[in-house]
């Protein structure tokens, strides 16, 4: 027996984990439905010779490719076992491949394409889970793999476009302090005893005391700014200093619009395609919550879930805040009286996307000015700090 420890959702939208002894996660997955959870997690222990069960992951690139194949194979009416061992022939990541393996197994056992794959749930989270569930229920598994291939693309570029805006910045940053800290250890010392004897203005001081820090309590600094990470991360694990911080982000000019409309784009497209592919609205709205990345929403989409229980619209309880902007908000109220939620939604997303790739260009043109004038501030300091008494002695010199 392992002991497997998980975090699931509970219908009223409550977020519970724990620990179960079970031959596999399988049978995990099956006592958690027994207990009407809905799984978001389950993680293998320790088995009873003390050994760690294997980890794989796989890139969600190669996923979306791996649910576009298997739809097109599905479309051209290949029965999803061999549909399986085509895939198994042609896929060169060995992890994967393997992957495919189990799963193929386990379908061949008489097992649903779905339970085939709720033992890895770090692989096939929830969202895709419920989709192919809902798909494979009502005979439409090849549209809802497409789907699920084109959410996975779309995903994938609007993170490799905000990633690749954030690079030059960050190198920025890491070479503008790799100047500054090889300036404090290697060049500023030799400044010292040319300037031991004169007369330091205060910006030389400044630097000959950061220098010397630098230098004889490196270690120090290290130790000490590990720790403020470590518990700045301990602290960022509880909800509320997470919503604390997700509000002072949403205050920055720019970057705090274009955090907000990457939540609103990840809301929309996810609840939409999950809609669209059969998944009831409750369902929906609870694999939403926990997948948008934003805390101030989660609530949101809390509220409005218990809002939907009672036979309430959608739209009002995510209208509280001013998350969203008024006018999603009329489009998902007009959405919801046309009986059209799960298209709308998708249109949403489309257009809140091409705002959120122009909010973050914006975003990135106003953080590399803003790096470019630290840096140079403290490059500026640098040299004020070095080049003023040597002036202040030339000065001197030149009046006698």
């Amino acid at each position: 027996m392992t002991q497997f420890t998980y975090t699931a959702m509970t219908e009223a939208g409550e977020r519970v984990s724990g620990a179960i002894e079970a031959e596999s996660e399988a049978a995990v997955m099956r006592t958690l439905e027994d207990k009407r959870l809905f799984p978001v997690t389950v993680l293998g222990g320790a088995t009873a010779d003390g050994a760690k069960p294997a980890r794989r992951r796989v890139k969600s690139s190669d996923l979306g490719t791996l649910y576009g194949q298997l739809a097109d194979l599905l479309g051209s009416g290949v029965p999803l076992l061999r549909a399986l061992d085509s895939l198994i022939r042609s896929t060169p990541a060995v992890g994967l491949r393997e992957l495919l393996k189990e799963i193929r197994a386990s379908v061949s056992e008489g097992k649903t394409f779905t339970d085939s794959l709720r033992p890895y749930p770090e692989i096939f989270p929830t969202l895709h889970i419920a989709m192919i569930q809902a798909g494979e229920r009502a005979a439409f598994l090849e549209d809802v793999l497409r789907n699920l291939a084109g959410f996975l693309e779309r995903y994938e570029e609007l993170r490799s476009k905000v990633m690749g805006a954030l690079i030059y910045p960050a190198l920025l940053t890491a070479l503008g302090s790799l100047v500054m800290v090889g300036a404090l250890v290697f060049f500023v010392p030799r400044f010292e005893p040319l300037l031991a004897a004169a007369k330091k203005p205060l910006p030389t001081e400044i630097l000959f005391a950061a220098s010397k820090l630098v230098r004889g309590y490196w270690w120090l600094l290290l130790i000490g700014g590990t720790g403020a990470g470590f518990l700045l991360w301990l602290n960022l694990q509880t909800e509320a200093a997470r919503r604390k911080l997700e509000g002072w982000q949403l205050k920055i000019p720019v970057v705090g619009n274009a955090l907000r409309l990457l939540a609103i784009t990840r809301f929309c497209r996810i609840l939409g395609t999950m809609l669209a592919n059969g998944v009831p609205l409750l369902t929906a709205l609870k694999i939403a919550q926990n997948a948008t990345g934003s805390t101030i929403l989660a609530e949101r989409i809390a509220e409005a879930t218990e809002s939907v229980r009672d036979g309430k619209r959608l739209s009002e309880p995510l209208a509280k805040g001013g998350f969203f902007p008024d006018q999603i908000l009329a489009m998902i109220a007009v959405a919801e009286e046309s009986n059209k939620l799960d298209k709308v939604l998708v249109q949403i997303s489309d257009t809140v996307e091409r705002r959120t790739n122009r909010s973050v260009d914006q975003a990135v043109r106003l953080i590399e000015p803003l790096i470019l004038c630290m840096v140079a501030a403290g490059i500026g300091f640098l040299a004020l700090g070095l080049l003023l008494p040597i002036f202040t002695m030339a000065s001197s010199l030149g009046s006698k």
